[in-house]
């Protein structure tokens, strides 16, 4: 298998210039990449300019950032056409790389615009080298700049930043020090939910387990299905009896503790998630937890009662 680490530059709609158009809000407008193989030894590089057809004024943050004229997105391919030579150019046995998932996503919602088939017909794999960065090098949680990382790692800045190839290649020098521990935490893109409940996702990583529903037609639903609410220990796979039932403090996050008998306690953590089209759909945690955490997930559980107490009573005001 080989690594495909690509970074893209997008444009967006001109202030005053042109609407917004909700099916490609950002339109790609240069895709840069290098090709590894499993042993990080370099096998290609890649890096075209995109002719825009729907964005065809320069946004002023764009501009500022990539220093790139109209006038030289116009020597450009289409879409079409570069779109088809770096899938080429990417093979058939490959894992993306990026920094971010965003890139990912929006390389998709652009395929579809221009009516490619999809990539894959369910969550994509990948590895996000922002957030590995963060996993072996920082608090698991902080999402840094490619800047931030290069300076941290003392890595020479030989060519600029904020241009397709530019950041590819950084973000290369980021991927070659991550160990093959840190590889392990992949993640895994949405953009195309599961079709079916026999297509949902279920992963295991070292100290967590994922779960990633289908679409649903709105949070009602999600939260009435059994495989939504209920709780495995991720270790044993043994159903669990709930010490905490499932409770928000917000009607976006949901929280749950769980004990096995023969692990522990488990946090259980549900994420309701707008899907592409109106629906909604899930995506579930569950990790094991000291006891000592209990005590803040009451807590919050109780500032929530409490919240929804103060809700209803200004209502009937």
């Amino acid at each position: 298998m080989n690594y495909i680490v690509f970074d893209l530059e997008w444009n967006q709609a001109a202030e005053g210039k042109v609407k917004e158009n909700k099916e490609i809000p950002f339109e790609i407008i240069e895709i840069g990449a290098i090709k590894l193989n499993s042993g990080f030894s370099l096998l290609g590089e890649f890096s075209e300019l995109i002719k825009p057809k729907v964005y065809r004024n320069m946004h002023h943050v764009t501009k500022s950032l990539i220093h790139l004229k109209m006038e030289e997105l116009e020597q450009g391919g289409s879409f079409e056409e570069v779109m088809q030579r770096f899938l080429d150019w990417c093979g058939d046995d490959y894992l993306f790389c990026t920094w971010g998932p965003l890139d990912l996503t929006e390389l998709q919602r652009n395929m579809r615009y221009y009516k490619f088939a999809p990539l894959a017909e369910g969550p994509i794999k990948f590895l996000d080298i922002q957030k590995l960065f963060s996993f072996q090098f920082e608090d698991k949680k902080s999402r840094r700049t490619l800047e931030y990382a290069i300076d941290f790692l003392k890595i020479e800045k030989d060519i600029s930043f904020h241009r397709a190839f530019s950041d590819a290649y950084y973000t290369v020098k980021v991927l070659t020090r991550l160990q093959a521990e840190t590889l392990k935490h992949y993640s895994l893109d949405v953009y195309n939910l599961p079709c079916d409940k026999a297509h949902e996702v279920f992963v295991t990583f070292s100290d967590y387990s994922k779960y990633i529903s289908r679409e649903f037609e709105d949070k009602t639903v999600a939260l009435s299905d059994k495989e939504v609410i209920c709780t495995r220990c991720y270790l044993c796979n043994k159903a669990l009896k709930k010490k905490i039932k499932w409770f928000t403090p917000n009607g976006k996050h949901y929280y749950s503790v769980s004990y096995c008998n023969e692990h522990g306690y488990l946090k259980g953590k549900i994420r309701i998630r707008k899907a592409e089209n109106s629906g909604i759909y899930v995506i579930k945690t569950l990790k094991l937890i000291p006891e000592e955490e209990i005590e803040e997930i009451r807590f919050k559980q109780e500032r929530a009662r409490v919240s929804r107490q103060i809700k209803r009573k200004a209502k009937r005001k």
